[in-house]
């Protein structure tokens, strides 16, 4: 896909989530990476509501500032997924309200953030690992993308927020929406004893869909 036509959907995707208030004020930050491995990602103070296409920051493949406004400070944690995930074409970062509140539980089990709630979780997002705190921006936090050594797309930022990656930047924009979804049952049902998908069910769905997923997500039955 052609530089400008990515650029266009940052910025078309970015105000799709800003409307629907997934990620407030400027909040959130998008990255796409391009034919020549190097990536386009939104500015650092820019609302996802707002963006410019010709000011979108256009890195290297080794993360220098090649044109565009100062990247957002969250570029290392881009940068660890890239690393680490090579089919990953586009990230995500939103500050979405239910994945937030679902970060700061204790019960959630850091290898399986949610249960199997529904074939879409599963299928969208696999399992969702949970991160320790990090103050935003910090490089450290790389460090603890980069010990999942790959085996998750969908991770949680401790206090934060989500973070997806996918093979098409609408394939991340899907996943990280299906994750807010999911975060929101969750704290629905949260004490009321539901149902979730069986351990045979949840084998169906990775056998017919290679979901591939890096644990079984059956920590809150």
């Amino acid at each position: 896909m052609n530089e400008t036509r990515l650029r266009d959907d940052i910025c078309r995707l970015g105000r799709s989530l800003f409307e629907r208030g997934l990620t407030p004020g400027s909040s959130g930050n998008i990255s796409v990476r391009c034919e020549d491995g190097g990536w386009l990602v939104t500015p650092t103070n820019a609302s996802l509501g707002s963006l410019d296409p010709a000011k979108l920051s256009r890195l290297s493949a080794d993360g220098r500032l090649l044109a565009g406004d100062p990247p957002t400070k969250e570029v290392p944690l881009h940068s660890a997924l890239y690393e680490t995930r090579a089919t990953s074409r586009a990230v995500v970062h939103l500050h979405s309200t239910h994945s937030v509140a679902l970060s700061m539980l204790p019960e959630i089990d850091p290898r399986a953030a949610l249960p199997p709630m529904t074939p879409y979780y599963l299928m969208k997002c696999g399992a969702t690992a949970l991160v320790p705190y990090y103050r935003p921006g910090d490089p450290a936090v790389a460090d603890a993308i980069k010990g999942l050594a790959g085996k998750y797309s969908s991770v949680l930022l401790a206090n934060h927020g989500p973070v997806v990656a996918g093979d098409s930047l609408e394939a991340a924009v899907y996943a990280v929406e299906e994750l807010e979804e999911t975060a929101k049952l969750y704290l629905l049902l949260r004490g009321l004893n539901p149902r979730f998908l069986s351990p045979a069910q949840v084998k169906d769905l990775s056998d017919t869909f290679g979901l591939g997923l890096p644990v079984a997500p059956h920590g809150h039955d």
